[in-house]
């Protein structure tokens, strides 16, 4: 069957890499391998590093890249350790880097996987199921004051408090196994309000869960600095979020590594000696025009943004 998959931004991101023919590239997170499929068709002598947590993107990747293997690396590994990952590769720099930080439509769509609010699965949640920690250990055994806070600062829920004290208060008779138990226990804790929301009430709570179980937060400054440091100069960096705590810290991150002396204004002479490690190519993210919205809603919370190493 032909292979249909369109990912999130892509024609932007490809203009964003402003691919050679003859240049390394690394896509972070390979996932359905839509990304990586447009820069290795562009690539002659080039090389396309695929990089996924996730084994079973990794498997699925020998399909879906199978005719450019020749060019195309897969390797298991957290996109955090992207620097290690190049070094053992024997690569010494690349020309450009891609990193989409949504979860994949693979691990949404896979009931079993347990990141869908909608289907009923044990309570799982990780991208890389070797992976010691589950969704289920984070409900049944985080404290309250743990549990509100990833509430409250991973998905930004307006009544963490609440839904994370009757967590705690359902648990005591018995655990919460399945992600539509965990819907029940959302909504029990929720005004009718905001039960007749637009948002599906347990979205934010979800996010949130998903983010502790994977570490997502935690590996997205190590990663962007590791990435750059890997860049050839004039090479680009490219980074889609899809919710405004992982937004806020890549912007943020880029606009530390864009700039230069950090000197007081009364300084006669630099004596901080920093140098711009990048430029940033579009001030403000790029987002999805109305036609990629129509054909695809997941795209409307999508934001690209994207940064060129300069010559140091």
């Amino acid at each position: 069957m032909e292979y249909t998959h369109k990912p999130v931004l892509l024609d932007e991101c490809i203009e964003g890499l402003n691919i050679r023919p003859d240049g390394v590239y690394v896509d972070g997170t390979l996932g359905r391998a839509g990304h990586s499929r447009e820069i290795a068709k562009r690539l002659t002598t080039g090389r396309l590093i695929c990089i996924d947590r996730d084994m079973a993107a990794i498997e699925a990747a020998q399909t879906r890249l199978a005719d450019w293997m020749d060019k195309v690396t897969l390797i298991h590994s957290n996109f955090s350790e992207v620097g290690q990952v190049l070094e053992e590769a024997g690569i010494s720099g690349v020309d450009g880097m891609l990193f989409d930080l949504g979860v994949s439509s693979p691990q949404l769509d896979d009931a079993s996987r347990g990141f869908s609010y909608m289907q009923d699965a044990p309570l799982d949640m990780r991208m890389d199921v070797s992976a010691p920690l589950t969704a289920r250990e984070v409900v049944n055994s985080w404290s309250f004051e743990e549990l509100r806070r990833i509430l409250q600062d991973y998905g930004e829920e307006r009544y963490a408090s609440k839904i994370a004290r009757t967590i705690c208060q359902v648990r005591e008779s018995s655990p919460i196994e399945t992600t539509l138990q965990l819907v029940d226990v959302i909504k029990a804790a929720m005004p009718p309000a905001a039960l007749r929301e637009k948002q599906h009430p347990a979205k934010r709570s979800f996010q949130a869960i998903r983010i502790a179980v994977n570490g997502e937060l935690d590996a997205l400054p190590p990663m962007l600095s590791s990435a750059v440091a890997a860049l050839n100069p004039g090479g680009r960096l490219a980074v889609i979020t899809f919710h405004s705590l992982e937004d806020r810290i890549v912007k943020q991150t880029m606009k530390e590594l864009a700039t230069g002396c950090t000197c007081p204004p009364n300084f006669p002479v630099c004596v901080c000696g920093n140098k711009p490690k990048i430029k940033l190519v579009s001030r403000k993210p790029i987002v999805s025009g109305a036609e990629e919205l129509a054909e695809n809603p997941r795209a409307r919370s999508a934001k690209l943004r994207v940064a060129e190493k300069c010559d140091l």
